[in-house]
């Protein structure tokens, strides 16, 4: 049996003695639920992690390369530390899914977030791509969950570097949102902390702008596994926030996410 299965077994195993031995139909129904789900994810996951180790093989080789400049040497380990510390994360946050335990989501500060990721979303873009912050004043603390906030924006500039392929710029932003109007597929009404990200790359065509998020759906061939963004869409359903997309051939590609305010900033 393997690991996750063994997890899947206890988690049921467990609803069922809590309710003396007898699982109730809508506790049977929310165990399918969070396995599915949870084997939706899996996939994105994988790929989150294969990213987080990329970064940190680069650090490393580029430690090797830099053996007589002791300066550059411990940057560049500090950079794969940080890489491994956040993958640890991440599968806590996995394991905690798995576990029937609620998600780790905190009120945290956007820009804080943002800058302390910073310095890694800048290894992982790579040389001959510019990563350029502007982060706005005054955006209200909101709902996030640390690990995989870091995992959904390091998607997205992956994918945005991909799309620069000669190199170029991915700019970041935040802002305070209010969204006023209930456009189908759009968000709540309400006030949100967006934050931004937005490349001049070759974009997607309105085609592949419709199925950009389903599951296992890639434009990369053998190197893609089609499940970063629809990852990223699950972790903003988790916290109740909106993901939205918007792409021209030729022109790039933007991509926003929505997180709301925890209830007492509303």
């Amino acid at each position: 049996m393997t690991d996750m299965a063994f997890r899947a077994e206890r988690l049921l195993q467990r609803q069922a003695e809590s309710s003396g031995g007898a699982q109730t139909a809508e506790q049977r129904q929310r165990a399918i639920r969070r396995l599915a789900s949870l084997g939706e994810m899996t996939g994105g996951i994988a790929h989150d992690l294969r990213n987080i180790l990329a970064i940190v093989e680069s650090g490393l080789r580029l430690a090797e390369r830099k053996a007589d400049q002791p300066e550059s040497v411990r940057a560049f380990i500090a950079a794969a530390r940080e890489g491994v510390a956040r993958g640890v994360e991440l599968i806590s946050q996995l394991l905690a899914f798995a576990d029937d335990r609620e998600p780790n989501l905190q009120v945290r500060d956007l820009n804080e977030l943002v800058s302390f990721s910073a310095p890694f979303l800048r290894y992982g873009a790579g040389p001959g791509v510019r990563v350029r912050l502007e982060l706005g004043s005054d955006i209200p603390s909101c709902l996030i969950g640390p690990a995989l906030f870091d995992a959904a924006v390091l998607n997205i500039v992956l994918n945005a570097r991909d799309a620069l392929r000669g190199g170029g710029e991915i700019w970041i932003g935040t802002e305070r949102l209010v969204a006023t109007n209930c456009a189908p597929g759009g968000p709540a009404p309400g006030t949100y902390a967006r934050l931004r990200v937005k490349d001049k790359g070759c974009g997607m065509s309105q085609e592949v702008l419709q199925k950009v998020l389903d599951p296992f759906f890639t434009t990369k061939g053998e190197n893609g596994t089609g499940m970063g963004l629809a990852q990223v869409r699950t972790f903003m359903q988790m916290v109740g926030g909106h993901l939205s997309i918007a792409s021209e051939r030729g022109t790039g590609t933007t991509v926003d996410l929505l997180f709301p305010l925890p209830e007492a900033a509303t």
